[in-house]
């Protein structure tokens, strides 16, 4: 555990001794830290609501002034059994109820086992800590919300009340992490996508399931443009695959048994389904037919990688057409829970932009090079500067990986050497690994500093084994090429709602669904404004015009709004010298232009991100 860590931890159990100084009655379930703070569980008559947060807190100031230590206790799991019938867990001192929480915990740890008790001045619980040493030792914090909570997650248990806060060393970091709270609320991509009209999520389609308006589908098209031109440098050859496709494909490739729970159900024929309904065949029953292979079916695919293997095996190979690189937009679906789901960032059907390199073991280290190095293009173009690489190997513990060791071997060495050869900063986590293969995440930072997993890279010697994939050497001899998988951005969705919180709906100049507005001063500059316009479209420049009845005003405080890059404000004067008046989101009024140097000016900054 963390120092900061070890602080919200001993805040917690602060908050549990105030809320029992004001409320004895109260029953304590868990305490942990989590990501950026802290929560209590707690079962109270009382409900307790963000007017009650001013007289807990000034109560846990009093703890935190008394200075109490933190004593670690061990006793037996009979000991504890006893202190938890008399109430004295979860609580202050002995009470004429028991700690009912305490003792279904108790319940299900081993008899022989002791239990780490800790108390700080009268307030005792189960925990194995660690803490800070004295609750003066806890710094800054405030309460910052209360939520419902079943016990254990399990919605047949009591509903709880969930009380979280935050505390960090110091006064500064905890208002500096509040400022960064307000920011991540007007940098929102629910918030933007709404106001900006980039996306939608609709109950009627579907949740997670994201339209795309046509503002947000001109985003998307210019980062599709944007990676399908550096794939044309790079050699790759742009294939599509269909939406769905035969369990017994995903069976063989893992990604069935593996992502079962995550999937959405199969898909069986209805000549298949009319016959089983003939036999009275349970649903049940058909789970496990399913499951055991008696009947096929079909899947909506998660994965894009088992249709590239095919469109490989479909062509016998030389080692002369080696590597072979081939790239889609492919469109996956994944049942995550509805409460797992978050706008554009957790989505059920989303867009990856895939591809999967089949070369030889002596080309995996170029290779692996050049997706690399695509992945900082991608970031350096978009300003992302902030980020860490993380290599996911294979938990040697856990069974949910394919493939044997010597191969698991072979391909985490290759991305270690890949990228101690360019150079990048990385950590090496254990259990992060696809279930086919190690990889290579780039974990973005944005502005506020929040992480992103976005761009990733897989060397993969398992898939073409099982699919039986070879080439002919330069022997004559058949051998098993390896397979890269990489993507980029990852999932376009994920990308775009990461971008749109990263500029704050400022996109820069290529990425803006509108990169110019024709703002008439008046209707009778409505012609000329319409002649200007023409010209802006006939130079492939995103534009529209203002022709609302709107004071000039107000239609650039619209426009500043909905973000527009540029106002072109005409006027009596700007019709008359057959120039234009502009404002700049970014400068504000940067004076006149002619037509003709306005539109050479927009297309040297977005050829500028082509040069970058």
């Amino acid at each position: 555990m963390t120092e900061i860590e070890r602080v919200r931890h001993s805040c917690a159990h602060v908050l549990a001794t105030a809320i029992l100084r004001i409320w004895p009655a109260a029953q304590f379930a868990a305490g942990p830290p989590v990501e950026n703070g802290f929560y209590y569980d707690l079962e109270l008559d009382h409900h307790i609501s963000p007017p009650d947060f001013e007289q807990i807190e000034a109560e846990m100031r009093k703890v935190i002034k008394e200075n109490q230590p933190f004593d670690r206790i061990v006793v037996s799991r009979n000991e504890a059994f006893e202190l938890a019938k008399e109430g004295r867990l979860g609580a202050l001192g002995p009470r004429a109820v028991p700690s009912k929480f305490k003792l279904d915990i108790l319940r299900g740890i081993p008899e022989d086992e002791e239990i780490s008790l800790y108390r700080n001045g009268d307030f005792t619980d189960l925990c194995a800590g660690p803490h800070v040493l004295r609750t003066g030792n806890i710094g800054a914090f405030k309460l910052t919300s209360i939520a419902s909570a079943y016990y254990k997650g399990d919605s047949n248990n009591p509903q709880l009340q969930r009380v979280y806060g935050t505390a960090f060393k110091t006064r500064t970091e905890l208002e500096q992490y509040f400022q960064q709270r307000e920011e991540a609320k007007k940098r929102d991509h629910r918030k933007l996508g709404r106001e900006l009209e980039l996306f939608h999520i609709d109950d009627e389609v579907g949740l997670g399931l994201v339209l795309w308006k046509p503002k947000g589908a001109i985003i998307r098209k210019e980062l599709q443009a944007f990676i399908s031109e550096e794939l044309r440098k790079q050699g790759y050859s742009e294939v599509f695959t269909p939406h769905i496709g035969k369990l017994a494909l995903f069976r063989t490739s893992g990604h069935y048994p593996y992502y079962r729970e995550s999937q959405f159900p199969p898909l069986i024929e209805p000549d298949t389904l009319a016959r089983l309904a003939e036999e009275d065949c349970s649903c049940a029953e058909l789970s496990n037919r399913l499951k055991g292979g008696e009947i096929d079916g079909y899947l909506l695919k998660p994965m894009n990688c088992p249709m590239h293997i095919k469109i490989y095996s479909s062509t016998p190979h030389s080692y002369r057409d080696l590597p072979i690189r081939l790239a889609e937009f492919g469109t996956v679906y994944r049942w995550e829970q509805s409460g797992e789901l978050g706008g554009m960032t957790r989505v059920r059907g989303f867009t990856q932009d895939d591809a999967h390199i089949f070369c030889t073991e002596d080309q995996v280290a170029t290779e692996l090079q050049g997706c690399l190095e695509l992945v900082l293009k991608v970031l350096g173009t978009l300003g992302m500067s902030s980020y860490r690489v993380r290599i996911g190997l294979r938990d040697t513990d856990s069974a949910k990986y394919v493939g044997t060791s010597a191969q698991w071997h072979r391909a985490e060495e290759a991305l270690r050497e890949t990228v101690k050869s360019i150079a990048i900063p990385c950590t090496e986590e254990r259990g992060e690994a696809a279930f086919y293969g190690p990889k290579i995440d780039f974990v973005v930072k944005d502005v506020i500093g929040r992480e992103w997993q976005l761009g990733t890279v897989q060397v993969d010697y398992n898939l073409p084994e099982r699919f039986g994939l070879s080439y002919i050497a330069a022997d004559n001899s058949p051998r098993r090429p390896v397979m890269i998988h990489r993507a980029p951005f990852g999932s376009l969705e994920r990308f775009c709602g990461v971008l749109i919180e990263h500029f704050a709906g400022n996109f820069p100049l290529w990425l803006a669904p509108e990169q110019a507005r024709v703002l008439p001063i008046s209707a009778r500059h409505e012609e000329y404004g319409r002649s200007i316009l023409k010209l802006l479209l006939d130079r492939q420049i995103r534009a529209t015009i203002d022709e609302s009845s709107d004071k000039i005003g107000a239609k650039i405080r619209l426009a500043q709004l909905e973000k527009v890059p540029y106002m072109l404000v005409l006027g009596a004067r700007e019709e008359q010298t057959g120039e234009i008046a502009v404002r700049s989101r970014k400068n504000g009024d940067e004076g006149a232009f002619s037509a003709p140097e306005f539109v050479e000016r927009i297309q040297m900054e977005v050829k500028e991100r082509q040069r970058d």
